[in-house]
């Protein structure tokens, strides 16, 4: 399953790391381990923040994946299942599913 994480880095522990020489060092060899499908670094509510793309056969991986970021940076994490254009497209039969049981009740007012 592919999932959109957010990796957000705190100021301070983050400041420690660069100070240290150490910030590119670190997230290449996190990235090397998780070989993810992309990575954008971008600020977002005014904290350095990672988007990275992975794709998880299981939910058992979740720990490899959130425990190098919060070991290194204190970091704080979030997991968001993604798709595709296809994986959308596979989905339209259980999103007519859901029209033809539950469309009618939010016109209902219920």
């Amino acid at each position: 399953m592919r999932v959109l994480l957010k990796v957000s880095l705190p100021v301070d522990s983050t400041n420690d790391v660069i100070r240290a020489g150490k910030l590119g060092s670190t997230i290449q060899s996190i990235l090397a381990d998780q070989k993810p499908e992309a990575v954008y670094f971008v600020e977002m509510d005014g904290t350095r923040t990672a988007i990275v793309v992975v794709d998880i056969a299981d939910a058992s991986q979740i720990p490899a994946i959130a425990e190098p970021y919060f070991l290194a940076f204190s970091a704080d994490v979030s997991f968001h299942p993604a798709m595709t254009p296809a994986d959308l497209e596979k989905a339209g039969p259980s999103i007519d599913e859901a029209v033809k049981k539950y469309g009618d009740l939010a016109l209902a007012g219920v």
